[in-house]
Parts: C-alpha cells; sequence; structure tokens
C-alpha cells in the first residue's frame, strides 16, 4: 500500500503505558518522552497530573472511550496514529496502564508495522499490579493465592465465556471493566460454583488521591457498587487475598460499614 502524503522519514509511535495514575508510577523512559513530546495521542482515563507533564504547544488528540460512547473507533484511531507518523511526527500514544493489558497495544502496533512505521512500546505499571499495590492486597500469598488470572467484565458475550478455575480456593481473579456488569459477574462466578461468602474488593481510582477500597462478598457485589456509586477507574478482585492489605486501612472500612 503506498502513501502518497507519506514523508520520507516517518516518525515514530511509542506505546506508552501511563500506569494507574500517579505520575510518581512513570517509567524513566515515558516520562521522558512525555516531557519532549509535540504530539500526544491519549485515552480518557490518563490522570491529568500525566499529561501536565508534556510541554506546553504540544498537540493531545483524545480518543477517549466510554461504555455509551466512543469518540473514535478503534480502526480510525490505528489510522490516525499512522497517519500522523507518516507525516513525519512522532506520537506518543498514551495509554492508562500497561499497552498490552486490555489496552489494544497490539492492535496498534500491528497496525503501525504493517504501514512500515516504526514502533515502541513502553510498558507501564497495569491497573492490577498499580490497584492491588496501592491497597496493599497481595495477589499471590503463600497462605492464599499461587495463580492470578486478569479478565475482561466489559465485552461481548460475557455470559458464553469459560471462567471455570479462574477464581476459588488458592485463586486472585482480577477483573478489568466490570463495574458496569458487576451483577452478572457474580451470577456467573457463583453459577460457576464460587462460595457467595468469597471475599472481593473493589478499587476505585487507584493511586490517586480519591483512592477508595470497598470490601465485601461476592454475593453482595452488585449491590455494594451500587450502594457506595463505584464509577470507573474501578477494579475487581476477587479472592482470600482481599482480606488482607493495611489495617489501619481495614479499620477505616470497617467502620465505615456501620
Amino acid at each position: 500500500m503506498r502513501h502518497h502524503d507519506s514523508c520520507p522519514h516517518p516518525g515514530t509511535v511509542f506505546l506508552v503505558g501511563a500506569g494507574p495514575g500517579d505520575p510518581d508510577l512513570l517509567t524513566l523512559r515515558a516520562a521522558r518522552l512525555l516531557m519532549k513530546a509535540r504530539l500526544v495521542v491519549h485515552d480518557g482515563l490518563v490522570d491529568p497530573a500525566v499529561l501536565a507533564m508534556v510541554p506546553r504547544g504540544a498537540r493531545f488528540i483524545s480518543v477517549a472511550k466510554s461504555r455509551a460512547r466512543h469518540t473514535m473507533p478503534q480502526d480510525a484511531i490505528n489510522a490516525l496514529l499512522v497517519r500522523e507518523a507518516l507525516a513525519g511526527h512522532d506520537v506518543v500514544r498514551l495509554k492508562g496502564g500497561d499497552p498490552f493489558i486490555f489496552g489494544r497495544g497490539g492492535e496498534e502496533a500491528e497496525a503501525c508495522r504493517a504501514a512500515g512505521v516504526p514502533v515502541e512500546v513502553v510498558p507501564g505499571v497495569s491497573a492490577a499490579l498499580g490497584a492491588s499495590a496501592a491497597a496493599q492486597i497481595p495477589l499471590t500469598h503463600r497462605e492464599n493465592a499461587s495463580i492470578v488470572s486478569f479478565v475482561a467484565g466489559q465485552c461481548k458475550g460475557l455470559s458464553d465465556q469459560n471462567w471455570a478455575g479462574l477464581a476459588g480456593v488458592g485463586r486472585t481473579l482480577v477483573i478489568y471493566m466490570g463495574v458496569a456488569t458487576a451483577a452478572a459477574i457474580a451470577e456467573k462466578l457463583m453459577a460457576d460454583g464460587l462460595a457467595p461468602t468469597m471475599p472481593v474488593a473493589v478499587i476505585e481510582n487507584a493511586s490517586r488521591p480519591q483512592m477508595r477500597v470497598v470490601r465485601g462478598a461476592l454475593a453482595g457485589l452488585s449491590d455494594m457498587v451500587a450502594r457506595e456509586r463505584i464509577k470507573s477507574p474501578a477494579l475487581i478482585v476477587i479472592g482470600e487475598v482481599t482480606a488482607r492489605g493495611d489495617s489501619m486501612e481495614l479499620q477505616a472500612v470497617v467502620e465505615a460499614a456501620r
């Protein structure tokens, strides 16, 4: 495929992980790229403090997505990255968490390579790792879990997917984008045999000043999300490890529940 408007020396697309929110959790490579960026294509959930690291005068293009509305379809995002790079611009494609964990970074990298555009992936602290660390919930623990699984709770055919064995004794299940489908997730897991009393935690705005950790049992997950008005970005962690964590934070949760 020929691109008649392409530059003899295309720019590079940098797929950069912005981490869970706190700018201090960026990698050095990510921070250095942001501080000299001239064009940033960013997701909607990237914290404003991260975007503030970009020099004044740079171009920002938001490709924010939500459950009800997409600013730009994924194919159009791919085309945008390729078009800007072929015009000679280096592009920082800034994604929440890590680009290759539910971030569609693989699709964007493939589109760039197919068009002859250089691409570099800069990993970030994933939402699961950042949220669990901020809440001091160990995803693995010698007494509770030796297996961790990551799943997307907002996708087509959720009820038809086979999650058998992903959660239970000795396992931790981390669910991305699951707030809106919390009721279906709980019903699905209990139908697959998971105990209604299995401990769960919902971590909202991980690593940010307004972070909240709400805990309960699997059977009450949907009611808990509704009662506490949990909103994205939020992560659901299911497993015995969620009963662990900072003692002061746990006490605050107990007192809030009274």
